[in-house]
């Protein structure tokens, strides 16, 4: 596949992710050391409880390290004031999970543009109208979330993630309740914003068929990186 850009915009070192102690330790992260390249797409994958999930979390800066690092654009994050970070984060990052994670009493509307008014950014009215036609959503803006399937819910919850334009799209499971031909739209949406938008995605996925249409497959085993495939 090809790939043209080789700067990388996320790295971890020797990132560890340990809960409790003695004979009750769990290793959620072991030793997790990683680049990836701005603009890629990259899916993780690994079974329930492989540590998948919280190495995301770490990239996103929703949880912090037992030891180890994370930076993200040149940021290191474990140097941020929790201010700064959740500042950082709003812009830079934008979050894709598997329930959604969408108002119910807002419009779809409102949900889309929710991050970019918490920032206090007025909103890019041509840049949305663009994901909204990108994704199918021009004409479903003013309903409220339950009056949609579950496909078009994911897809506001894509269009939000976005509307903040952010440089990194992390998504965790994002096709884990739907269909398999949803899944397969979704996932094709997700890489055709992506390159539209000049993102860089990081997919967790336990679905080997869409993890074979990322540019890199990095494959999670009890908390260690058992596989990084191109």
């Amino acid at each position: 596949k090809e790939r043209i850009v080789s700067m990388n915009i996320l790295s971890t070192n020797s990132l560890t992710k340990y809960y409790g102690s003695g004979p009750s330790l769990v290793k959620a992260l072991d030793g997790v050391t990683l680049e990836i390249e701005q603009g890629s797409f990259t899916a993780i994958v690994g079974t329930s409880g492989s540590g998948k999930s919280t190495l995301l979390h770490m990239l996103g800066g929703l949880d912090t390290p037992t030891s180890g690092s994370v930076c993200v654009d040149g940021q290191e994050l474990s140097s941020m004031e929790p201010n700064e970070l959740a500042i950082f984060r709003r812009r830079k990052i934008g979050f894709i999970f598997q329930n959604y994670n969408l108002i119910p009493s807002l419009s779809v509307y409102d949900n889309i543009v929710l991050p970019v008014e918490l920032d206090g950014r007025t909103v890019d009215q041509l840049y949305l109208n663009e994901i909204t036609d990108t994704l199918g959503l021009s004409d479903k803006l003013n309903r409220k979330p339950n009056k949609l399937s579950g496909g078009q819910q994911q897809r506001v919850a894509i269009a939000r993630a976005l509307a903040a334009k952010p440089a990194i799209i992390l998504a965790d499971e994002p096709t884990g309740n739907l269909d398999s031909h949803t899944s397969q739209e979704v996932v094709g949406l997700l890489k055709a914003t992506g390159r539209q938008f000049h993102q860089t995605i990081v997919m967790i996925t336990h679905n080997d068929e869409i993890a074979q249409t990322a540019d890199r497959a990095i494959r999670i085993e009890d908390g260690r990186i058992a596989e990084s495939r191109w």
